[in-house]
């Protein structure tokens, strides 16, 4: 397995092409996914400004971004090349910032997601993410979800936020 690390200032410029490239796993849906249609990919100032990055591998093969929403952690992001998938190295991000968060004092993680999509709503759910009610969402996820759907990522497909206990 890879070494998973707080990302290093100088990769930072590497995850724009390695979150693009990451995106090319919707194509592969069948149907195929209108991931064309994405926002584009951050920009290496956008991830020096997240809260946290870990990575996997030297040099970085996937990612985890990490943001502060509502005095909780989220995880903005996960990122790993198609040549990597299916690996383990996706779960092993989930994991490292679940304990990473955990350690730095958090009690809950967040994220939003695709519920339908294999490697997105089910992924999250099998690392112990629930899917929770639109009404139970506090302002700033809420404020998320809207700006997702303004960006047209839920006429894409069903999305939903997600949550789950730190321990």
């Amino acid at each position: 397995m890879l070494e998973i690390r707080p990302a290093a200032l100088s990769e930072f410029s590497l995850l724009p092409s390695l979150e693009a490239e990451a995106d090319q796993a919707f194509a592969a849906l069948d149907p195929p996914f209108p991931h064309g249609n994405f926002p584009p990919p951050g920009t290496a100032e956008s991830y020096a400004g997240a809260f946290h990055i870990m990575v996997a591998g030297r040099p970085p093969v996937g990612f985890a971004r990490l943001e502060i929403v509502d005095r909780q952690a989220h995880l903005g992001q996960l990122a790993v090349s198609p040549e990597h998938a299916r690996q383990g190295i996706g779960r092993a991000l989930v994991m490292a910032a679940k304990a990473w968060a955990l350690e730095a004092g958090f009690h809950v993680m967040t994220l939003c997601t695709f519920t339908e999509v294999p490697f997105n709503g089910p992924f999250y759910a099998s690392c112990g993410f629930v899917e929770l009610p639109e009404e139970s969402l506090t302002p700033e996820l809420r404020g998320l979800r809207r700006e997702e759907a303004a960006l047209g990522l839920d006429t894409m497909g069903r999305r939903a936020a997600m949550s789950a206990a730190l321990r």
